[in-house]
């Protein structure tokens, strides 16, 4: 079994995902060279980064993953899609992503199960929970199809289902509390530390939350599907 996974920038990385999984996990680094795949191995993890999901110019790579993602949603391939890979995904097939109204949305944040959740093979269990976010960016229409699992107060698409095996989270569930600072450290926010801190605190909770949801999502890997 193995995981391939399109990292966007060396900062942000599989983070705790590396040893929640469990399965063995193929980084393609594109902004290294390396060439996006035209189809996923067994799995299928796309990263955070930097860029918008449209702006093709500064990530060239971003339409050969938007073609990665169609066909693992097509495929049924397990995939989970988190933050600039969720947006990624929404475009992908067929949704809408914009600068968001709201502004940025960073720090620990919370996040709320909506009632789909509740017999989700990934995210069932959770009703609230706390998120590390990072994006300024927001998936304003949902492709068609999709089932809307979790909200929040500054921008209601946080996950959703597409397909028999695709999962979208605009939050960061690999993110740990020291990847977060880095992510902060070059921000120029005046409430980095504060934020950092904040992330920080809810660390127990973030591993408690988000570890049972990868370890459902290698299962499904390994399966081929949800059970």
């Amino acid at each position: 079994m193995r995981i391939t996974v399109i990292e966007h920038e060396a900062e942000a990385g599989l983070g705790y995902l590396a040893q929640w999984l469990g399965v063995a996990c193929e980084v393609v680094r594109p902004y290294l060279g390396e060439e996006v795949p035209e189809r996923a191995a067994d799995g299928l993890v796309v990263l955070g980064g930097a860029a918008a999901a449209w702006e093709d110019e500064r990530s060239p790579w971003q339409p050969a993953t938007r073609d990665l993602l169609r066909r693992a949603v097509d495929d049924a391939t397990p995939t989970l899609a988190i933050c600039l890979g969720a947006q990624l995904l929404t475009l992908a097939c067929g949704g809408t992503v914009e600068r968001g109204g709201n502004g940025l949305e960073v720090g620990a944040r919370e996040v709320v199960a909506l009632p789909a959740a509740a017999t989700d093979p990934l995210l069932s269990g959770i009703t609230t929970a706390v998120a590390i976010q990072y994006h300024q960016d927001a998936m304003t229409r949902l492709p068609d199809g999709a089932v809307p699992l979790m909200t929040g107060a500054q921008y209601p698409n946080q996950a959703y289902r597409l397909g028999e095996a695709a999962w979208a989270v605009q939050f960061h569930p690999e993110a740990t509390p020291e990847i977060f600072a880095s992510w902060t450290a070059d921000s120029g926010l005046d409430t980095a530390e504060e934020l950092n801190a904040g992330v920080k605190a809810a660390e127990s909770a973030l591993v408690a939350t988000w570890r049972p949801v990868a370890r459902a999502f290698a299962d499904i890997v390994r399966n081929g599907r949800p059970a």
